[in-house]
């Protein structure tokens, strides 16, 4: 089996950076959905790539968005935008979150850890101390 460093040093990755697939999982430990972080002129974005337990998932569409979104399917949709890399620290902030479900847009961050497996990402309204944060497992 290949260690983190190993597995970097095959794919070519670098697993300190979120740029990569990543699965979520619910609070059960049951898995939502895939998203692809990219790096885009200078910022980090990140797209629904894959709806996992739910049959009708990639035909379904951002129907409580309010922005450009509105109505767009959820197959390919932006739910990450505007995060950069902050100076002081290991996390990537000053980013926002879509919803999809509630199509309400949040403050995000995100930072990755155990070894570049994981994914902590914070979404929150105001201030990073009102929100909730997930841990998503990088796919191989």
């Amino acid at each position: 089996m290949l260690t983190g460093n190993a597995l970097a040093a095959v794919a070519g990755a670098d697993l300190s950076s979120p740029v990569g697939v990543w699965r979520i999982v619910d609070e059960t430990g049951d898995p939502k959905a895939l998203i692809t972080i990219s790096e885009q002129n200078g910022e980090i974005v990140g797209a629904l790539t894959r709806s996992l337990g739910r049959p009708d998932g990639l035909e379904r569409r951002c129907t409580e968005c309010t922005d450009w979104r509105k109505d767009k399917k959820l197959q390919g949709l932006q739910i990450i935008r505007g995060l950069h890399k902050d100076a002081d620290s290991d996390e990537y902030v000053g980013g926002k979150i879509l919803d999809p479900d509630s199509g309400s847009e949040y403050g995000c961050k995100m930072r990755v850890v155990a070894g570049g497996k994981k994914l902590e990402v914070r979404g929150y309204f105001g201030i990073s101390l009102l929100g909730r944060t997930q841990t998503w497992i990088r796919e191989p």
